[in-house]
């Protein structure tokens, strides 16, 4: 196999088409995140931080219960079959979140749009379709389409919602969806045509492999983080005199300084080696802003914010990009969709433990105390990834 690190035509056609996949998909979650604890206050039964955050978390869970499931059944099944039935679900979840009128019916909604848990079989087929010299340049693309959507959804969600509502963004996010199952019929590749042994008890190998193990482990800890932030964080920028509609002047440079400092810094250091280092560094980077938004939690100014988000940024984008590839190259060929739906589901997990949890930590404590979990959950990461090893992870360069 070609150790060249330049992609060829189909590897940048395969990354393009699943990017955007990937991207539509996690829009679901993105676009209503930013406005989702503010606007479900409106709802009937909107009142208890517990209950929004429980709504906002929902949909992790049944990702969760999914992302296995899926993983396995593209294993057997094939790639693409599974992620246009996961897409059809995903669509309808969106519109019965649209129709509801109570906080009940939202739970419905995004209860099922997250049944629709294609991640898996998404990043397995980028995997089968793309060589391990560019698999984290490929993962990385799909990592920058999420952090795009997250920018966009950060810069539009509070415009749209004032003209369309709450059930406008689900609306909108259906229809988007329905395109990219378009884009999984005609624009992704064909799948390896190549016959693939599935080992007996697929799930309890990928279960016992330590390097896994610790992926997972990670890929819980930062969604968990990453959605509990937001339960607070909107909240924090009303508090320091940034109207909700505007809280886009914070996340846009935020988001895209992140972008270019992780592209003038983080592939060349992989590229001589570093990716350890990289890896480690992140994540206490991440440590550090939850310390220090823990620290600020009550009389943060809007500069001390658009500083921690910067380097959030930074750092998720880093792991975003990472994580999935350092799975993709663990695991067995034939058990990708399997390892895969295992991380998956952790990530699923981590979504609707942050929402959920970050509500409840919020209600019971205020902002300082979300940030105090997270800062301890981020060090737990932090130790337990600190056994990392190059080999563990199968990395070329």
């Amino acid at each position: 196999m070609s150790t060249s690190t330049t992609m060829t035509s189909t590897e940048r056609r395969a990354s393009g088409a699943l990017a955007s996949i990937y991207a539509l998909r996690m829009l679901g979650l993105f676009l209503v995140l930013p406005v989702f604890a503010l606007e479900a206050a409106k709802y009937p039964g909107g009142d208890d931080p517990a209950r929004v955050g429980l709504a906002m978390g929902l949909y992790g869970l049944t990702q969760a219960a999914l992302q296995l499931p899926f993983g396995m059944a593209s294993d057997r099944l094939g790639r693409k079959r599974v992620i246009l039935f996961g897409l059809v679900v995903f669509a309808m979840g969106s519109f019965v979140a649209a129709a509801a009128d109570n906080l009940n019916g939202l739970m419905l909604g995004r209860a099922i749009q997250g049944a629709g848990a294609v991640s898996a079989a998404v990043s397995a087929l980028l995997a089968d379709l793309t060589r391990d010299a560019v698999r984290t340049k490929a993962m990385a693309i799909v990592g920058i389409s999420i952090g795009l959507m997250f920018a966009l959804s950060l810069v539009i969600a509070p415009v749209l919602v004032s003209h369309v509502g709450l059930s406008g963004l689900f609306v909108i996010t259906g229809v988007l969806t329905i395109v990219g199952m378009a884009v999984v019929q005609w624009g992704v590749p064909p799948e390896p045509r190549e016959h693939k042994v599935i080992p007996r008890a697929p799930l309890l190998q990928v279960l016992r492999m330590p390097a896994l193990q610790r992926l997972n482990f990670g890929v819980f800890a930062l969604h968990a983080v990453q959605v509990a932030m937001w339960v607070a964080i909107p909240a924090m920028l009303v508090g320091a005199g940034l109207a909700k509609d505007e809280h886009w002047k914070v996340y846009l440079p935020a988001v895209f300084g992140s972008f270019i400092l992780m592209g003038g810094t983080v592939f060349r250091l992989e590229r001589k080696g570093y990716l350890r280092a990289i890896f480690l560094g992140a994540i206490a980077l991440m440590a550090m802003v939850q310390i220090a938004l823990f620290a600020k939690s009550h009389n943060a100014n809007l500069a001390y914010l658009s500083v921690m988000l910067f380097v959030f940024f930074f750092a998720f984008n880093t792991l975003e990009a990472t994580q999935p590839s350092l799975t993709s190259k663990t695991a067995p060929v034939a058990l990708r969709g399997t390892a895969l739906g295992v991380y998956n589901t952790l990530q699923s997990i981590g979504f609707f433990v942050g929402g959920a949890g970050g509500g409840w930590l919020v209600k019971a404590g205020g902002h300082s105390a979300v940030f105090a979990a997270a800062a301890v959950v981020m060090l737990a990461w932090l130790a337990v990834s600190w056994g990392m090893q190059v080999a563990d992870t199968k990395i070329t360069t």
